[in-house]
């Protein structure tokens, strides 16, 4: 793999996981804290949906996010020719 290649999967790699950790800020630290007060006007499974943001919603949005980065990962891997067998 050229030195080119190279940086080119490591750029694209780094947008992938600058783009993934935004959505997660703005799920745990935007939904979770910020909009608190205006998603409590709204319930998901009985609670208000600023505390379930906080609580449970930005667990359950990172592990989404895991298996998402996994197969784009892939995707770039096949690309790229790093992947494994």
């Amino acid at each position: 793999m050229t030195r080119e290649r190279r940086l080119e999967y490591w750029k694209r790699n780094l947008k992938i996981v600058l783009g993934l950790l935004s959505i997660w800020f703005v799920v745990s630290f935007g939904f979770g804290i910020l909009l608190h007060d205006w998603l409590d006007n709204f319930r998901i499974f009985g609670f208000k949906l600023g505390f379930w943001f906080a609580q449970q919603g930005s667990i359950y949005v990172f592990v989404i996010l895991i298996f998402v980065y996994v197969g784009i990962m892939n995707k770039l891997d096949i690309e790229h020719d790093v992947h494994e067998d």
